[in-house]
């Protein structure tokens, strides 16, 4: 310190914190041999919490506002200090700027994969990444348990302590999500919202929590993903069979529109193939006739709806006989399992054979 920081020491002070840095969680306001004068002006803005250090120990902490430092409106201190008067000499002390916005620029990744069961593909290796914010919730446990003295506390320090906090939960919180592997992506923010709360519990004796998590991706390892794509190809192709004959009836169109020499012989070719099946056909021995015996029994199936009254079952003789008879008509109501409902015998295409002798009725005289 120079001779102008001595002489500023002894000018009434303008303790305040302008932060434009953007990633600095503590700063310790700089004071020639940490003397603050008696009515000096504090001021702590939004976003902002003063804490005062004595001798090591936490005296007082300001929210938002301005301030006239005296023994009467530091109560803390001046029970520390046994101050039981009012005087005008300084006292030395510390203070410590605290930013308790949310520190929104904080990344994390999975430096190795994390292994989890999948109930469809077993087990799989997943890596993930994304980001999060932190916040300052309690100023005196921050600097108890994390900043000590260091004057200039920055997110640098405590990134990488936060990212192995997150690598020692994410595999658990992806174990007990009982999520598929596949229905991940649905359900990141839920994961996101979780883990955000378990952190923040751990993180809570540091003064800090966790408001936001965000996973931006979880992706399984290259070869994983090309074995997803080809099973994905195959479900959209569908029929492995029918997408087979679909190509191979594209390629002979194909074949047989081009002129030239290629189609010349993709027609050879196709007559080749032509000509051995011819041949196969007559070197394979003919099917061996079939058993003789008595045809099969006339199956009655079919129902007769006469004056209101279900009749049957019948077979198509029986049917043919009533239409030779005259009792069954084109007109008359039948039924027989299989169909949705009763229908005049003349609207079933089945009983066609039934009236083929039966001549229609005569026109009007």
């Amino acid at each position: 310190m120079g001779l102008w920081d001595k002489l500023k020491g002894e000018l009434v002070d303008i303790i305040e914190w302008l932060d434009d840095s953007r990633d600095t969680i503590v700063w310790r306001f700089p004071r020639y041999e940490n003397e603050i004068k008696m009515g000096a002006k504090l001021i702590v803005r939004e976003s902002q919490t003063a804490v005062f250090v004595n001798e090591g120990q936490i005296a007082d902490v300001f929210t938002p506002g301005t301030y006239t430092l005296t023994t009467q409106n530091m109560p803390i201190l001046s029970t520390i200090k046994g101050w039981k008067y009012g005087f005008e000499s300084p006292w030395k002390a510390e203070v410590y700027f605290v930013n308790t916005r949310q520190f929104t620029d904080m990344k994390w990744g999975t430096q190795n994969p994390v292994i989890v069961r999948d109930p469809e593909f077993g087990a799989v290796r997943l890596r993930a990444f994304g980001a999060f914010a932190m916040r300052v919730t309690d100023p005196s446990l921050l600097l108890r348990e994390l900043v000590g003295t260091d004057p200039q506390f920055r997110t640098e320090e405590v990134q990488e302590y936060l990212r192995q906090l997150v690598a020692s939960h994410l595999g658990s919180a992806l174990a007990t999500a009982g999520v598929p592997m596949l229905d991940l992506a649905a359900k990141q923010q839920a994961i996101g919202s979780t883990l955000a709360a378990v952190l923040t519990d751990e993180l809570a004796p540091s003064g800090i929590s966790i408001p936001k998590f965000i996973i931006e991706n979880i992706s399984v390892p290259p070869e994983v993903e090309a074995a997803l794509d080809k099973r994905t190809s195959i479900g959209v192709v569908g029929n492995l069979d029918n997408y087979t004959k679909f190509q191979a009836a594209n390629a002979m169109e194909d074949a047989a529109n081009n002129s030239g020499g290629a189609g010349e012989a993709f027609g050879f070719g196709l007559g080749m193939a032509a000509g051995q099946r011819a041949t196969q056909a007559m070197n394979t021995p003919a099917p061996a006739p079939a058993a003789s015996g008595p045809p099969p029994l006339p199956t009655a199936e079919w129902f007769v709806g006469v004056d209101g009254q279900q009749q049957g079952p019948y077979d198509l003789g029986a049917l043919r006989t009533q239409a030779s008879g005259g009792s069954l008509t084109r007109d008359t109501l039948v039924w027989k399992n299989g169909m949705a409902g009763w229908l005049a015998a003349g609207q079933v295409p089945e009983l066609g054979s039934v009236f083929a002798a039966v001549p229609p009725p005569l026109p009007p005289q």
